[in-house]
């Protein structure tokens, strides 16, 4: 291969594995932590109890002898590490013995500390529930080893260097094994308790001087958090989320620098955490002190005014995807520490509802009936005028000019929200820049048309019909793509139906007039040439 090839793919290569951060350890080969056995991916082990377990078939070993080491779940994992270490000597990282596989697609041999066949890890992150290996015991083995194992149930999901059993050589007399790190601290139940509340509720009361407690609710399909702000903004919010993981849930406080992915995910500052899957609703509790001693995290002092988010969505293995509607924003701050009280909110600002308001005003009334005067109207009314002029012109004139004044005001309404331009609103944006240039041209080319028996008069009237139809075909489009804005949060799918109503009957309107105009012409054709030959 050439060496520009060649460092084009090394290039590819390195940047897969940084864009991608479980994408590189998805095969196994995870070498570079046989010390630590702690995955690389950017989050805390769990501390809570273990859903995987290890066993073997003997207690008991002889140099030489082969044992039959097994890892099972109760759920599924994705990923794992799996060695054996000196019990009684557990601050060494070195490995003892080497493994054989069973089963070449589940499992694969690593070298451990230049130790060949000294760990087993994972081939691939396909989900099993099982994995069954033998461990063979060196001639010089201790006597007494112990197997540990780091498992990964998903990327942001898994434990660290679990326990598993200790076995003895022959004549050995068991005994506890040393530890090399420090026992977990206690950590509170997460059994599934009965909390009071309804759906898409957040109840705050006091449980001392010195903490909170809080108790959320809301539907089931896959998290729901709220947030402490400073104002009504997302961005430098504390966070707070309980997400579905299987049949578990996840209590977790996190912070939000922006509109991203929450950051510093951890239970840092909570206690007495409680939670509840039934009848198609998440239920969870909490508490935490008003203060804060050691700030190991991002965490706002409770008795400060805040105002409230609240939001649900969906979540993956754990993971939290983005909500897809506005979170629900109380309409002022609030003291947590401070007197009862209900707040209310909205999940769509008003300036946002006035921007789709007077977008469907201006093209699904006003500028689609001016369309329809100037396309069916015209022989009506033949000898009257309005202001001087034939009253269908009049009145299409007039339909036209309100269409592009409301679409203007629309326009401009979420540069005032936003502040600026909107970078999460897709395509929506854009095709709204291209209907208002789209809106400015037409009537700029009203005002300087041809006379009507001017031999240039047609070029007008196709620049204008095909400008017009191009304008209405990109505002439909902007339509259904604004309707689902989270900033704007219409009842669906009622919405989508209404509007796709709205272009069915525009279309048979078009399709009904292209038909009669097709007719017209002819008839008109028939008769001339009847005419010339008669």
């Amino acid at each position: 291969m050439p060496p520009v090839g060649l460092g084009v793919l090394l290039l590819i290569s390195v940047s897969v594995c940084y864009w991608v951060p479980a994408g590189c350890y998805a095969n196994g080969k995870v070498t570079k932590v046989c010390g630590s056995m702690e995955p690389h991916h950017d989050v805390h082990g769990q501390t809570a109890h273990s859903p995987y377990h290890l066993e073997t078939n003997t207690t008991t070993f002889s140099p030489g002898e082969s044992i039959k080491v097994i890892l099972t779940g109760t759920s599924f994992f994705e990923g794992f590490l799996l060695q054996a270490r000196d019990a009684a000597n557990q601050g060494s990282v070195t490995t003892v013995g080497t493994f054989t596989l069973t089963n070449r697609n589940k499992a694969q041999l690593l070298t451990c500390n230049k130790h060949q066949d000294s760990a087993v890890s994972h081939t691939s992150n396909a989900r099993q529930t099982e994995v069954c290996v033998i461990w063979n015991a060196p001639a010089d083995a201790p006597k007494q080893v112990q197997f540990f194992v780091s498992v990964v149930t998903h990327y942001n999901v898994f434990w660290v260097k679990l326990p598993g059993p200790v076995i003895y050589q022959h004549g050995v007399a068991p005994h506890p094994p040393q530890s090399d790190t420090t026992p977990p601290p206690v950590q509170p139940t997460t059994t599934p308790t009965i909390l009071t509340g309804q759906i898409n509720i957040l109840n705050l009361r006091h449980f001392s001087l010195q903490s909170v407690i809080f108790e959320l609710s809301g539907p089931a399909e896959g998290y729901i958090a709220f947030a402490l702000s400073w104002d009504t903004w997302m961005g430098n919010d504390d966070v707070y989320m309980c997400v579905k993981d299987g049949d578990r849930v996840s209590v977790s406080a996190a912070f939000v620098s922006g509109r991203t992915h929450p950051e510093d995910q951890s239970q840092f500052g909570l206690s007495s955490v409680l939670w509840r899957l039934a009848d198609g609703a998440i239920q969870c509790r909490f508490s935490r002190p008003v203060k804060l001693v050691n700030q190991e995290a991002a965490r706002y002092d409770l008795d400060q005014d805040y105002f409230l988010f609240l939001t649900n969505g969906h979540a993956q293995y754990g993971k939290v995807w983005k909500h897809s509607h506005q979170p629900l924003i109380s309409t002022h701050n609030k003291r947590i520490t401070g007197p009862p009280e209900v707040l209310r909110g909205s999940r769509g600002p008003i300036i946002m509802k006035m921007h789709g308001a007077l977008m469907l005003l201006a093209w699904m009334l006003t500028g689609s009936v001016g369309t329809v005067i100037a396309s069916f109207y015209k022989p009506d009314w033949p000898n009257q005028t309005l202001l001087g002029q034939k009253v269908w012109f009049q009145v299409h004139r007039g339909l036209m000019v309100l269409t592009v004044t409301l679409t203007i005001v629309a326009f401009c309404l979420p540069f005032f929200y936003r502040k600026g331009w909107s970078k999460h609103a897709g395509v929506h944006p854009y095709l709204g820049c291209c209907v208002l240039t789209l809106s400015l041209i037409q009537p700029t080319m009203a005002a300087i048309r041809p006379s009507a028996d001017s031999h240039r008069r047609y070029i007008f009237n196709w620049a204008h019909w095909g400008i017009g139809s191009v304008t209405e075909i990109m505002a439909v489009a902007a339509m259904f793509l604004g309707i689902r804005q989270s900033s704007l949060p219409l009842p669906q799918p009622w919405a989508t139906h209404v509007l796709i109503g709205y272009v069915t009957w525009l279309a048979s309107f078009r399709i009904e007039g292209a038909a009669m105009y097709l007719c017209v012409t002819l008839t008109v054709v028939c008769l001339t040439n009847s005419n010339g030959v008669s």
